[in-house]
């Protein structure tokens, strides 16, 4: 029973979570080409029919899905990485340590983003990430929560790919375990640049 909840944790994390985060940085992304640009994207997205509803079902439940069991995961799984010493050991073991930090680092960008902008203190505009990013704290908070968000993602793939059967042989866990680090290195670009473009 732990097994099927483990490998719906693992197709949450891509599908909705993954697929969520793509979007969300691609969004950001808008923001090396100016403001107006972000400003349009943001625009687009808030227009979306049901946008309460969409956030609610695809964004804001399936991540708490996949934090809940993923903390619970994190702190029951035997970590053993000085024992073995194998690259996917200490993957596993930094796997479960990205998760927590990157459910803190997503608590804080929703109350810095979205609560406010709720709570009428703020716009979804370019102007509010340039305010956050105005703090040198701030820019390397972010830094390090995207970078733990984006490494859990990529590293995530890998397992989703290996708890679907998707990655049987050790020769292909070993191939797309450099696959996942390019799309690591790709996304977490594509959001490093963009909190430079805001700052």
């Amino acid at each position: 029973m732990l097994n099927f909840w483990k490998r719906l944790h693992s197709l949450s994390g891509l599908i909705p979570v993954g697929l969520f985060l793509l979007v969300h940085l691609t969004v950001n992304y808008f923001a090396v080409y100016g403001e107006e640009k972000f400003n349009g994207a943001t625009e687009f997205m808030e227009s979306l029919p049901f946008l309460v509803a969409l956030e609610i079902l695809v964004i804001y439940l399936p991540i708490l899905f996949h934090a809940i069991l993923g903390v619970y995961i994190a702190f029951t799984a035997r970590n053993n990485p000085k024992n073995y010493g194998y690259l996917r050991n200490w993957l596993f073991l930094l796997q479960r340590v990205s998760g927590v930090i990157t459910f803190i680092f997503i608590v804080w960008h929703v109350w810095e983003t979205r609560i406010q902008v709720m709570l009428g203190n703020a716009s979804l505009d370019f102007s509010l990430m340039e305010n956050i990013f105005a703090s040198p704290v701030m820019i390397w908070v972010y830094i390090i929560g995207l970078i733990s968000t984006t490494f859990h993602f990529s590293n995530g793939l890998w397992g989703f790919l290996v708890h679907w059967g998707f990655l049987q042989s050790p020769k292909s866990q070993r191939i797309f375990t450099y696959v996942t680090l390019i799309v690591f290195v790709v996304v977490s670009y594509v959001g490093i640049r963009a909190i430079f473009a805001f700052a």
